[in-house]
């Protein structure tokens, strides 16, 4: 896929291509097709026939062509990678524009496209993976008499409210993005296709769906959790709406932005986990998120901080140009040898965070198994990256590396959770008989004390 508009040259394509033979000015005819005039400006004199004709003969071309002259075209630009394909959002924008305009299902699929379904759910997995690995031993136990800790359900429920509250949140975060910066996404090929660019939304109604889904989040969030959660829900929708988006033009310091952005979530179902366990009097703010509990939370946000960079800084690399042209401050283009050097560091960055978790005792020691290969091929695709500066697939290769990574981390965190087998392992076998035990002192004793009147 080309990064820019292609010439005309490239856009009439020769008969290899599968498209419009090549128009000559020295002959009367090529193929069949009349010949167009060069007018001095190196033009064709009849410029709005030769677009209905490449147009046509576009429309015309097979599947396979289709991709092998895009191929050549991102070639004939000098492009050392493909472009990654077209986000969810764009998808599902053209989904809606195929669908009859009044269809309940094209306006559902519109608003749906503002949400960027991929990355909302990708932030509800990070928040409930923290939820879920927050060390509640007694949870495990087979007397809950010992700590007054919710039932089963009330903890499902948390979790339910948790997960809608987070969608809702991020979707409004999401659309508010969208809001600002139509103009700029209608350059980008992976963006253009959004539905308030196609205008398949309002920006009234756009407007008005996120502060509809902001609220809604919010109030599910404060509902079903605590304050605390609330108050780094809505952070996370100032920062990435009203903070990142406008900075994006402003200064490279923005992809540090969207790294905490995204290293908030996690913290959040820490911290859902942590209110559940909270005493009266240790239950503020500051207790949940600055109190040695919180140290897990920390852990976790950092290995999502991190791995923000080998993820974005691959993908952004792919559609530099684009990135260029738009007018948007990315390292991809601005100290490319930068860009990839931050993406090695932050690589690398993983294994202190992901060792730090068994340190404080979240997960086992089979996580770190788990982690240092996952880790590994990470750093690995980091560093051919670097060393070739994208070129060589390496671009691709750490994209689809930190797609797989990060997943490999939370599922493995979730499964190798400190304690979980333990409580299972009970449950299946029971509790040691304490009668038992106290047989086996007393059995001991008396062995001592025969054992001292022989030897008297």
């Amino acid at each position: 896929m080309s990064f820019a508009p292609p010439s005309l040259s490239q856009d009439l394509c020769g008969p290899q291509h599968g498209s419009l033979p090549s128009l000559s000015a020295a002959n009367g005819t090529t193929g069949g097709v009349t010949s167009t005039k060069i007018d001095a400006a190196g033009l064709p004199s009849n410029e709005a026939s030769a677009e209905s004709i490449d147009t046509q003969s576009i429309q015309r071309e097979l599947p396979h062509r289709r991709r092998k002259r895009l191929k050549q075209e991102a070639a004939n630009i000098g492009a050392s990678e493909p472009a990654i394909a077209p986000d969810a959002s764009a998808q599902l924008s053209i989904f809606s524009s195929t669908l009859p305009a009044t269809s309940i299902r094209r306006k559902l699929a519109a608003f749906l496209a503002l949400t960027k379904p991929r990355l909302s759910v990708l932030i509800v997995l990070t928040t409930t993976s923290a939820y879920g690995m927050y060390p509640i031993s007694s949870l495990l136990t087979l007397d809950p008499s010992m700590t007054p800790l919710p039932t089963l359900s009330t903890s499902t429920l948390t979790l339910i409210y948790l997960s809608v509250g987070t969608f809702l949140s991020s979707a409004s975060a999401n659309t508010l993005n969208m809001l600002f910066e139509p103009k700029y996404d209608a350059l980008m090929s992976r963006t253009r296709n959004r539905p308030i660019v196609r205008k398949l939304v309002s920006r009234r109604a756009a407007v008005l769906f996120a502060l509809a889904t902001a609220v809604s989040g919010l109030t599910l969030l404060y509902i079903g959790t605590n304050p605390t959660v609330t108050a780094l829900s809505a952070s996370n929708i100032f920062l990435y709406g009203f903070v990142y988006t406008p900075m994006k033009r402003l200064h490279v310091i923005n992809t540090w932005v969207g790294a905490i952005v995204g290293g908030i979530p996690p913290m959040m179902g820490w911290v859902a986990a942590e209110g559940q366990t909270a005493t009266t009097g240790h239950d503020s703010w500051r207790d949940m998120l600055f109190s040695e509990n919180s140290i897990g939370g920390w852990l976790l946000a950092s290995i999502l901080f991190a791995w923000q960079f080998p993820h974005f800084n691959a993908l952004s690399h792919t559609i530099r140009e684009e990135y260029k042209a738009a007018g948007y401050k990315m390292l991809c283009w601005t100290n490319p040898a930068r860009n990839a050097r931050v993406a090695l560091r932050y690589s690398i960055l993983m294994f202190p965070a992901s060792i730090g978790l068994w340190w404080v005792g979240v997960v086992g020691p089979g996580f770190l198994v788990g982690s240092t290969l996952a880790n590994g091929w990470l750093v690995k695709e980091a560093y051919r990256f670097w060393k070739y500066q994208g070129s060589k697939g390496t671009a691709r290769g750490l994209f689809w590396a930190s797609v797989w990574q990060l997943p490999i981390l939370l599922v493995g965190g979730l499964v190798t959770k400190k304690g979980l087998w333990d409580g299972v392992w009970e449950k299946v076998f029971g509790h040691p008989d304490e009668e038992d035990d106290f047989i086996y002192e007393d059995e001991s004793e008396d062995e001592e004390q025969g054992q001292t009147a022989g030897s008297a």
